[in-house]
């Protein structure tokens, strides 16, 4: 299984120095005079330009990605501007404001693209608009591209500016508008001509960020990419922890009682679990290849591997069973309703690496602290917690499905989501989905598609397909009508091959020939 570098997993939501890592150009005529003359002016509805300099072009390979490898394609001659939306001093006596970065590319194709952030964001990340664009990033197809820190600065989970409320708001929501009218504003008045068409990418954060776009926005974009959403992470932060009581019951414990986590499953175990969710599902669809690509119809049960008395090797005692079983089934409150939704069995779940192992608890700290150690946890105060919150009431994006606006529009909008994410079930994101189609009827099927990753963990990496490029076929709906269907996708290692990426409930089905060929599958849909 591939690792992921931190940065990767939260889609670069850590500012990188240097723009693109190229040297600033001298101011001449043409773009590059143009965009020294924007260097500290004040553009109306308190946005500063701090910076302004003309970067070169970058050639391919040269350029981070931000996921520990390079871009491909290279990146095109374009100005860079840095500023500020608001400065002000916070309750807390901090200095608060929206800080952005936007490129704006010489050989500008009329477009422009907000990308998401990350986490808790509090950094601005490097106008790329990498996020499931393939080879080809937003700035390098000739995109305006703009990303923010949402509104304060931070690391990228330290949460203490929430106790200022204009910064909680703006990153709750309404950065996201304040940012793409001051990035709209500020690429017609760089060209002096009229944007053709609007779009949003994000994963993680900036899924959510795109899906409160189109629910509370809906004029703003013509089309936008949500991946991985965090769109309820009260729920899904509660859903892990119970989980994790649930694991732990099932743990040798220490002479205070408390559960040892890091025991709870052997390096045995887990091959055995890989190899019991590969016998039970791996095949179907028509390839045993270590990867579960028919998730529809993958209905693992840990009790066929259960000992027939006591523990032994080879075979799971039957409180891992139970532990499993109530793990992945997901909580439900007193009144039997489900808390958060359930995580599917995939091939993640075992990796035990950095920076986030996979749903099996390995005892190891994560980043949001040491592993719970508790048996019991009181599941009703705890959700009522949550639903207390305000800031993640406001933050939340699951509950709204009302997009008519945003579809009357035409609007377009895709989903993706790794089976093997350890933060966010990617069950979550189909519920809300088919939510969202039940609620706008025929005018959704026009307007959006929903693609399972079997085998990818957050956004990215994994034993997975995790190189797409989505970015264009929502151009191609938005802009020629043309829907997507079969994408495609492609990994590296451990040998370089490709699969087509199908619209989920149906998937990739082998059907004969060279496996590392995506003309060897073919999409299809579950047998019921």
């Amino acid at each position: 299984m591939k690792m992921l570098s931190l940065a990767a997993l939260l889609l670069t939501s850590a500012a990188m120095p240097d723009a693109f890592g190229a040297r600033p150009q001298a101011a001449q005529a043409g773009p590059a005079g143009r965009c020294a003359a924007l260097a500290g002016q004040r553009l109306g509805d308190g946005i500063e330009i701090r910076g302004a300099a003309h970067v070169g072009a970058a050639a391919p390979g040269t350029v981070s990605n931000g996921f520990g490898g390079f871009i491909a394609s290279g990146v095109p001659a374009h100005c860079r501007v840095e500023g500020m939306i608001d400065a002000r001093k916070g309750a807390d006596g901090k200095p608060y404001g929206i800080g952005f970065a936007i490129a704006l590319p010489d050989d500008w194709n009329g477009r422009f693209l907000l990308q998401g952030g990350g986490g808790l964001n509090g950094s601005v990340p490097v106008p790329l608009g990498n996020v499931a664009a393939g080879d080809l990033p937003a700035i390098a197809r000739g995109f305006a591209v703009i990303a923010h820190d949402s509104g304060h600065k931070g690391a990228v989970f330290d949460s203490s500016f929430m106790a200022d409320q204009r910064a909680a708001l703006d990153f709750a929501e309404a950065s996201v508008r304040t940012v793409a009218l001051a990035g709209k504003a500020i690429t017609t008045s760089f060209y002096g001509k009229p944007i053709a068409h609007s779009y949003m990418t994000g994963c993680s954060t900036g899924g959510r960020e795109g899906m409160l776009a189109s629910q509370r926005y809906p004029e703003l974009f013509d089309g936008i990419v949500v991946g991985a959403p965090a769109m309820r992470t009260g729920d899904s932060n509660l859903a892990i922890h119970w989980a994790q009581v649930q694991f732990n019951q099932a743990a040798p414990r220490d002479k205070d009682g408390l559960a040892i986590v890091s025991q709870i499953f052997s390096a045995s175990d887990r091959k055995l679990i890989l190899k019991g969710m590969l016998d039970q599902c791996d095949a179907l669809d028509g390839l045993a290849d270590g990867m579960i690509m028919n998730r529809a119809q993958c209905n693992f049960q840990p009790a066929k591997l259960q000992c027939k008395s006591g523990k032994a090797d080879g075979c799971l005692s039957k409180a891992q069973v139970t532990a499993l079983d109530r793990a992945f089934a997901g909580p439900k409150d007193a009144a039997g309703y489900p808390v958060y939704a359930p995580v599917p069995y995939d091939t993640g779940i075992v990796y035990t690496g950095a920076p986030v192992p996979g749903y099996l608890p390995t005892g190891a700290p994560g980043i949001f602290g040491p592993a719970p150690r508790e048996l019991t946890m009181d599941l009703d105060a705890q959700v009522q917690a949550v639903r207390a919150d305000a800031v993640q009431r406001l933050t939340d994006t699951h509950v709204w499905t009302n997009l008519n606006t945003f579809l009357g529009r035409g609007g377009k909008i895709l989903f993706y989501h790794g089976v093997s994410d350890a933060w966010f079930s990617s069950e979550a994101t189909w519920d809300y989905w088919q939510r969202a189609r039940t609620a706008n009827g025929a005018a959704w099927d026009d307007a959006s598609r929903f693609y399972m990753v079997p085998g990818m963990a957050h956004c990215a990496g994994g034993n997975a397909f995790d190189n797409f490029d989505l970015l264009g076929p929502v151009m191609d709906w938005v802009e020629k009508g043309k829907a997507p269907e079969t994408i495609p996708a492609w990994r590296q290692t451990p040998a370089k091959a490709e699969r087509p990426m199908c619209p989920h409930p149906s998937y990739a089905h082998y059907v004969g020939g060279d496996t590392a060929r995506a003309g060897s599958f073919e999409c299809r849909v579950p047998k019921r």
